[in-house]
């Protein structure tokens, strides 16, 4: 059974998200015939090159007041410090474009995974740049990528067209945000739902699909 979530790298609900659904999976009978897929879309296509303070981002970008965005904020906090998330609001907000380019390459070389887990831990536990050349590389090394290649891809166009496309994708499934998830190409959940809200969803898709 295949299951494709849709999300964005500083998104904080798609890292909750993540965390609640790898526990409803590893609780599944059936986990080890699960082949999960990530895909990009991103919240802020708009957002500049140039990193800024998040909670200024926040500000600005949903015309709130600075309490009201570090009051978002925290609230995102309580909710990964919930699921044992590793959480800091010392964060930076920039264009993602670059960071999903290097997760199409990592998806190529079978390295999806820990390339997500090396980004997210990185960007909410540590609030380490996601966002510049040389930040990016480093990553990609440390999940497990070759640095030179990483650079190479960074450093030119390659998979822009993957990141367009898997928007598209998303959007003509009817996703208007993430993080968004498909079970076996039928159900669709929206958001960071519970962990038991995941697990009757697969369960329910694995019945039907047997």
């Amino acid at each position: 059974m295949r299951v494709d979530i849709w999300s964005d790298i500083v998104c904080p609900w798609c890292y909750i998200g993540k965390a609640r659904f790898e526990r409803a999976l590893a609780a599944f009978e059936h986990a080890d015939e699960v082949e999960v897929e990530f895909h990009s879309f991103r919240l802020d296509p708009s957002a500049p090159e140039e990193p800024e303070p998040l909670l200024d981002a926040l500000a600005d970008k949903y015309g709130m007041s600075a309490e009201q965005a570090r009051a978002a904020d925290a609230g995102a906090r309580a909710n990964a410090e919930g699921e044992g998330l590793p959480f800091t609001s010392e964060r930076s907000h920039a264009n993602t474009f670059d960071a999903h380019r290097l997760l199409h390459l990592a998806r190529d070389r079978g390295l999806q995974h820990e390339a997500v887990d090396t980004l997210f831990r990185a960007y909410f536990g540590e609030g380490a740049d996601v966002f510049g050349r040389d930040a990016l590389v480093g990553l990609a090394e440390k999940a497990g990528l070759d640095a030179d290649e990483a650079r190479r891809v960074l450093d030119g166009r390659q998979y822009a067209d993957h990141v367009e496309d898997d928007t598209e994708q998303a959007r003509a499934l009817g996703a208007t945000g993430v993080p968004f998830f498909v079970v076996d190409e039928r159900y669709g959940v929206s958001g960071a739902q519970p962990a038991d809200v995941f697990a009757q969803v697969l369960e329910k898709a694995w019945e039907e699909k047997e």
